[in-house]
């Protein structure tokens, strides 16, 4: 794959992520994203593209999803 095809992977698994979290929280999606952001989430999970990709795109929700609960508590 090359780099660009793995850019638009990352972006694509980024969004879902970002608007799955809106959808299942009630928040819009700007407001999911800075979240995203102050949690550290957008660069985690394009960190851990290799293993993610081969996942649902939910999977990637589930990831941040549980990054985040760690993080507001502490862990």
């Amino acid at each position: 794959m090359n780099v660009k095809q793995q850019q638009r992977d990352e972006n694509l698994m980024l969004v879902s992520a970002v608007e799955l979290y809106a959808q299942k929280y009630g928040i819009p999606t700007i407001k999911s994203l800075m979240i995203f952001r102050q949690y550290g989430i957008i660069a985690l999970l394009r960190q851990h593209y290799n293993a993610l990709h081969t996942q649902p795109l939910e999977e990637s929700f589930s990831f941040a999803e549980d990054i985040i609960k760690r993080k507001q508590n502490g862990n």
